[in-house]
């Protein structure tokens, strides 16, 4: 009797006007070859983080991708386009986020 463990990266979707990427994971258990259970988890990535600062500046810092997989690494690189980062920014400015 062998039991694995595999995390799959099932869906990967672009939503919203600042290209939001949402991630799920599959957790699949397996025993011999035949799925015993399938969990999810989901995480979104935004391209820009946005803090202001006390003196009433921000502080604008670009999502770190390296730790995601090529795939979405590759995704990242074509949807967040300077244009969108520099969107998102403003957009974040004025939310007051």
């Amino acid at each position: 009797m062998a039991i694995t463990k595999e995390i799959i990266e099932d869906k990967i979707e672009i939503v919203g006007d600042y290209k939001t990427i949402q991630i799920r994971t599959a957790t699949v258990i397996k025993e011999d070859g035949e799925e015993l259970s399938r969990s999810f988890h989901r995480k979104t990535l935004d391209c820009v983080s946005s803090v202001k600062n006390d003196d009433d500046s921000w502080t604008h810092t670009d999502t770190d991708i390296s730790g995601e997989s090529t795939e979405v690494q590759g995704i990242a690189s074509a949807v967040w386009t300077t244009d969108i980062k520099n969107a998102k920014k403003t957009a974040n400015e004025n939310a007051g986020i």
